[in-house]
């Protein structure tokens, strides 16, 4: 086995724009369509196709099958974790309009990362599990404690499933717009499926990766994990 890789061909296939913007999209977490993956990168659906084979021989997604229609997603979590750590070392955009400026202010708030939670409220939670000893720090990730499993345990997120997955279990994963980790892995999966499935989160749009923060959400938050959302912690 030869310990070599062919680090440019990765990179071509990311740097053409329209490439760039489908696996943006896609970092939503969810499997979109051809068409829809199009409209995101501004061109036709011919070219998107075109595009989107590329991304498949280059092993950056796949596709996902339902009856007569086909999705595309990501290939693997790993995948995510390069673009978001390609996205930490790369250059922002300049803000054009009002309308791209309350979208970058959604995205910093709160996202989705792949299928985990990001942002300023992803920080926070990562921050509030180390301080409450809920989670601790060591090698290339997180330990969770004796402690830590009894209350995610109750809070509804099957920690059994996550150990048992082939993935990292809890990892940090550094973020884009705070320069700071937030949770990443089969755990940090895990407790994102859970808030959304609780209401706590909902998507802006499809394709988006920006989430909103509910009511319910901010509430729970506080009460339930100690997070405070406007101060980082509480």
């Amino acid at each position: 086995m030869t310990t070599e890789v062919n680090l440019a061909a990765a990179a071509r296939l990311i740097a053409e724009p329209a490439r760039a913007a489908m696996l943006d999209a896609l970092m939503s977490g969810e499997a979109l369509a051809a068409g829809e993956l199009a409209r995101v990168a501004s061109v036709s659906a011919a070219t998107a196709s075109e595009h989107l084979a590329r991304l498949r021989e280059g092993g950056l997604v796949e596709v996902a099958r339902t009856g007569r229609h086909r999705y595309y997603r990501l290939a693997s979590p790993d995948v995510a974790h390069a673009l978001e750590a390609l996205a930490a070392i790369s250059p922002a955009r300049p803000v054009r309009s009002l309308r791209q400026s309350r979208s970058d202010a959604a995205m910093v708030f709160a996202r989705t990362c792949y299928d985990h939670l990001a942002g300023r409220v992803g920080v926070a939670i990562l921050d509030a599990f180390v301080a409450d000893g809920v989670l601790v720090a060591g090698g290339d990730g997180y330990a969770l404690t004796a402690a830590g499993q009894t209350r995610l345990t109750a809070f509804g997120v099957d920690v059994a499933a996550a150990r048992a997955s082939r993935r990292a279990f809890a990892r940090a994963c550094l973020d884009f717009t705070e320069r700071r980790p937030h949770l990443a892995g089969a755990l940090g999966s895990a407790l994102c499926g859970r808030m959304i499935g609780l209401n706590w989160f909902v998507r802006r749009g499809q394709g988006q990766r920006s989430l909103r923060l509910t009511d319910v959400g901010r509430r729970q938050l506080a009460g339930r994990l100690g997070v405070d959302v406007d101060t980082g912690r509480a």
